[in-house]
């Protein structure tokens, strides 16, 4: 699949929906319902898993995972990639290229840090840091991947979110970003204010409490995900279903 292909979904005139996936059925269901990219739910395969959100699953599961996906469908995919899975930047550069060779075309790559469970705005250097590995060593093996930088400062509650978000875009976009993710992001000040700082694409978060897909677009938002939103549902309704089946013990 083309990497320039995936690029220009982000230039359509609504934004890219990207449908969020844990493994081969859901990515199947994602192809059948008419979805252009698959956007893998680092969330929700860590759950299925057994393990918490934060990248508490090891690299080579959460690959093992991300490239089944990849082999099921005939959609783009980009992985949620977390932090990179290592601090050190060479080594999140040479698990980015495994990425590439099983057939990803993007990651969302967060500045956000986590000891396993509450999550804290990472220093600017450390994603900037991993940008720059991560292009310099794909490109000297002429491969590329398309970087989708996480700002976590919203989901941090950051006192003064907007201006160092802005600050962090510069910086993420100088290093060789390619899009942006800003989760929570969401009065039309703020987001404004994103679309003025950077002609790179926005990909921006929907949940219940945010703007709707058609006020994101209105906006000139270029990408819209949902995360764990889909597996969450999905997790509610197997619980009721076990429940349902423990009560009647029937399936009708």
């Amino acid at each position: 699949m083309s990497l320039e292909k995936f690029k220009s979904l982000h230039n359509q005139n609504q934004p890219l929906l990207i449908a969020n996936t844990w493994d081969a059925i859901s990515s199947k269901a994602a192809e059948k319902a008419g979805f252009q990219v698959i956007g893998t739910s680092s969330h929700a395969i860590a759950n299925i898993l057994g393990y918490e959100d934060g990248e508490n699953i090891p690299f080579e599961e959460m690959f093992f995972m991300v490239e089944k996906i990849a082999k099921s469908t005939s959609l783009l995919v980009s992985a949620d990639f977390e932090s990179g899975y290592s601090d050190d930047p060479q080594q999140v550069a040479k698990n980015v290229e495994k990425l590439v060779d099983a057939g990803i075309l993007g990651i969302n790559l967060e500045d956000g840090l986590t000891n396993g469970k509450d999550r804290s705005l990472g220093d600017i250097s450390v994603l900037t840091d991993k940008i720059k590995a991560i292009k310099s060593h794909l490109q000297s093996k002429g491969k590329d991947i398309y970087i989708n930088a996480r700002i976590d400062t919203y989901t941090t509650k950051h006192p003064d979110a907007i201006s160092e978000t802005l600050k962090r875009i510069k910086a993420y976009e100088t290093a060789g970003a390619d899009g942006f993710f800003v989760p929570l992001i969401n009065t039309d000040k703020d987001i404004k204010a994103v679309l003025e700082t950077t002609k790179l694409p926005l990909n921006v978060f929907m949940k219940d409490g945010l703007k709707t897909y058609e006020e994101f677009a209105a906006l000139g938002v270029h990408r819209v995900s949902y995360g764990n939103g889909i597996h969450a549902k999905i997790t509610e309704d197997t619980n009721k279903a076990f429940d349902d089946l423990m009560k009647t013990k029937s399936l009708s």
